[in-house]
Order: C-alpha cells, then sequence, then structure tokens
C-alpha cells in the first residue's frame, strides 16, 4: 500500500538543487513530480544508473529544480531503493503504490495530499537534461489559458525519418493551440505536398495538469483511441478535456537504451571537461 505525504517525505526536507520557489502573478502554485517507476523495459533499472558518479534520476531532480515557478519538486517512488537515492540528494519524496497504472496516477496521489497546490507538472524521471525553462513555459500556458485542464509542449520536426517514425509521437493543433489529435502516425498525411517544413510537430512527454483534473483520473477508463495507439494522452482528449499546447525550440533527450544512456554519459563529460 502506498504510505501517505507527510511532513518529512513532502516538503519538510530542503532541496539539494537549484530551484527557487516561486509563484505566479495570479496566485497560482506549481509543484512538479517526478514519477519514479524502478521497472523498465528495455533498460533495466536505469533510474539507478550512476556511471556519472550519480543515480539518473538524481540528475532529472536537479534539472526540475532549476524551475523558477514551481513551488518544490517531489519524487514518486514506487521501490525502496529510489526512495534511498530521494534521502541521499536531500529531496522531497513519497512512496507511491508500486502497482499504478502510470506516473500520472502516481502524480494523483501526490495531489490528493496537497489541497494548496494548483498545477503539477509531470516530468519524466529519465530526462535529465530537461529544461527549467519549459518547465516554466509549461506552468504558464497552463496558468494562462482557462479552458485547458492540461498543457503539454511540442516542437517542429524536420526529419522525415522522424516524421515516419511510429516511436515519434505527433500532435496537430488547432489554431489557437488546442491539441486535435496525437498519433504515433503520419499526422496531417501529405497528399500531394513534397515540401513538409513546419507542418509536423512531435510531442514531448511533459504535462502539467490542474488539480482536479487529477482527482477524477481515477474515474476515468480507457479509452478506444488510447487502447489502439497506446497513447494516455488520447484517454484524456477523448473524454472531453481541452489539451494546450506550446511550442519549444528543442526536446530534452529522453534515456530509453543503453546507447541513449551512453550519448548521455559523452555530454555529461564534455561539460565536465
Amino acid at each position: 500500500m502506498p504510505k501517505s505525504v507527510s511532513e518529512t517525505q513532502l516538503g519538510g526536507i530542503p532541496s539539494s538543487g537549484t530551484h527557487t520557489s516561486g509563484m505566479l502573478a495570479n496566485g497560482v502554485r506549481a509543484r512538479i513530480v517526478i514519477p519514479a517507476r524502478l521497472a523498465s523495459t528495455r533498460l533495466a533499472e536505469k533510474l539507478l544508473l550512476a556511471e556519472t558518479g550519480q543515480p539518473l534520476i538524481a540528475h532529472t531532480y536537479q534539472a526540475a529544480c532549476k524551475s523558477r515557478l514551481a513551488q518544490g519538486v517531489t519524487l514518486a517512488v514506487d521501490d525502496l531503493r529510489l526512495a534511498q537515492v530521494a534521502q541521499q540528494i536531500r529531496a522531497d519524496w513519497v512512496m507511491t503504490d508500486p502497482l499504478a497504472a502510470s506516473g500520472t496516477d502516481r502524480i494523483a496521489e501526490v495531489a490528493r495530499s496537497c489541497p494548496d497546490i494548483d498545477i503539477f507538472v509531470n516530468v519524466q524521471g529519465d530526462e535529465p537534461e530537461i529544461s527549467g525553462e519549459s518547465i516554466d513555459k509549461l506552468i504558464e500556458l497552463l496558468a494562462q489559458e482557462p479552458r485547458a485542464m492540461i498543457a503539454t509542449l511540442a516542437t517542429e520536426l524536420q526529419s522525415r525519418k522522424d516524421i515516419e517514425d511510429p516511436s515519434c509521437v505527433k500532435v496537430v493543433c488547432s489554431h489557437d493551440s488546442m491539441a486535435l489529435y496525437f498519433s504515433r502516425s503520419m499526422i496531417p498525411y501529405p497528399r500531394d505536398i513534397s515540401d513538409l517544413s513546419g507542418a509536423y510537430l512531435q510531442h514531448l512527454g511533459i504535462y502539467a495538469y490542474r488539480r482536479e483534473f487529477l482527482l477524477a483520473l481515477d474515474k476515468l477508463p480507457a479509452s478506444p483511441l488510447e487502447r489502439i495507439e497506446k497513447l494516455e494522452q488520447l484517454r484524456f482528449l477523448q473524454a472531453g478535456y481541452p489539451i494546450v499546447v506550446g511550442i519549444v525550440s528543442h526536446a530534452a533527450r529522453g534515456i530509453d537504451t543503453r546507447d541513449d544512456y551512453d550519448a548521455f554519459l559523452a555530454r555529461h563529460r564534455k561539460l565536465k571537461s
């Protein structure tokens, strides 16, 4: 069973990052939650890999701490080894249900115990190079768009290979930046044009949620579109929850495979040299 959020688990431990608490002008309060699941398919226990001198999850936590607008950063873990890392780096943390269906469900556990927070940002644990600026853009986006319950980010795709790659999720938006659809397919389909520049957006796996949406999450069943495409955001969209999309110039590089981690190690060594 998940532990409840306590003063020593959430908000009671000083941050080891460079994070400075902030608040938006309209009084909206935001918190970053990093759902940290130990099991991983393509790279075993990747969040504990520590060839830089500290675990991967620690890098992600420290990157998230660079947000200016979030009130704090919490690791939502599912294993005692991840909890031990959180304690070692003096991070706020909470033990969540090991059987939780998704990272969003782990964030909902935190949201139920934080009535003073309006917006929760989901930063994936395997994105050690996420920028504080992107997180702040996401927070501002949702805080300033009253129609939306969810905000997310996207970036322009230039490579035809990436556009056609089903592992690269695409999003199409309305003129006022609301998501129309997410897909692994090539959307829009270029029926009779060859110049695809600026026409395709890659969806980035970072979200901001309003607390009231997260509290209703357990009442939201999986949708037909979600089952077909294996994309959780389609459950939200098909249920009628508006999603606003912000555009950023580049994507943080997530760690899915050993090659991804090796490339991260090389970039990390270069920065340290």
